[in-house]
């Protein structure tokens, strides 16, 4: 399948700052092949209470200073409304447009003494559009499947309306592997008026155990007939990854053609595990 820019303009990469000498040669091998495909941006997480904040500032000046567009996280949990005033202002002294606004979560160890003055995203997103009007075009997680935290899957869409109704523009989601589970996300939002691009969030299949982990902890679902089938390959990585590339191929088709207003992949700083998708899609053709 080759998708147009009319079709899907949000394609856009997640890094995450590298901790070592030879993660930064790493990512920023990865930045540079991965920008040949002209993305829209590339998002660098960020870690709350100052646990990876100065890794995220200088991934952020490197991909800045190749002329890259970068789009940091940013979480309020742990802060203060000045600590995270003068950080955006710092973004905005750089020239950054796009700020991905998150709750995020205490750092290991922190009690709840440490939460900081602001609670949830629709209250950092608030505070964006205090100080700074519309200077950020602001992204926001969304869930189709449910946040693992919340009570039900109402009060979940209830608080993504709320950092809608704060002032977001868009919306990235957490990963998953039913397309049906954005299908009916999207209409819900609707029956609620929720009208942002809601764009989906890709993740590679690259290491069973690793996804089982990742997955568990930020509640996406891997369906039973896909965990199955990559525990029958047990340790044989190339047919893991090519089922995963095939399997993904195909959930990025669908949900191109049920009206994705783009794809963020989840790139684990990695290259070849999304360029397969990637270029399996046709999205090398666009011009």
């Amino acid at each position: 399948m080759t998708a147009s820019r009319s079709q899907a303009t949000g394609f856009s990469f997640e890094l995450f700052p590298p901790k070592t000498d030879k993660g930064i040669e790493k990512l920023r091998d990865t930045v540079t092949r991965l920008n040949e495909r002209s993305p829209a941006f590339f998002s660098v997480t960020y870690g709350a209470g100052g646990s990876t904040q100065t890794n995220t500032f200088a991934t952020v000046d490197w991909i800045r200073e190749q002329g890259i567009a970068a789009a940091p996280h940013l979480s309020c949990i742990g802060s203060t409304r000045d600590e995270i005033t003068e950080i955006l202002q710092r973004y905005a002294d750089q020239g950054i447009d796009r700020i991905v606004a998150l709750r995020g979560d205490l750092p290991s160890g922190a009690g709840a003494g440490s939460m900081g003055d602001l609670n949830y995203a629709n209250e950092l997103v608030a505070l964006i559009r205090e100080r700074f009007d519309a200077r950020f075009h602001v992204e926001v997680a969304a869930y189709p499947e449910m946040h693992p935290q919340a009570a039900n899957f109402d009060k979940d869409l209830e608080n993504f309306k709320r950092k809608v109704d704060a002032g977001a523009d868009s919306a990235i989601t957490q990963y998953f592997y039913n397309p049906d589970a954005y299908e009916r996300f999207l209409e819900a939002c609707s029956r609620r008026d929720i009208t942002i691009p809601i764009v989906p969030g890709i993740m590679p299949i690259t290491n069973y155990s690793n996804l089982v982990r990742f997955s568990d902890a930020c509640g996406a679902e891997i369906p039973r007939w896909l965990r199955k089938r990559m525990e029958a390959y047990g340790d044989n990585i190339d047919s893991i990854r090519a089922l995963g590339r095939d399997v993904v191929t195909k959930l990025c088709e669908r949900l191109l053609a049920i009206g994705a207003p783009g794809l963020h992949f989840y790139t684990m700083n990695q290259t070849e595990p999304t360029l397969a998708i990637w270029d399996a899609l046709g999205l090398s053709d666009i011009g």
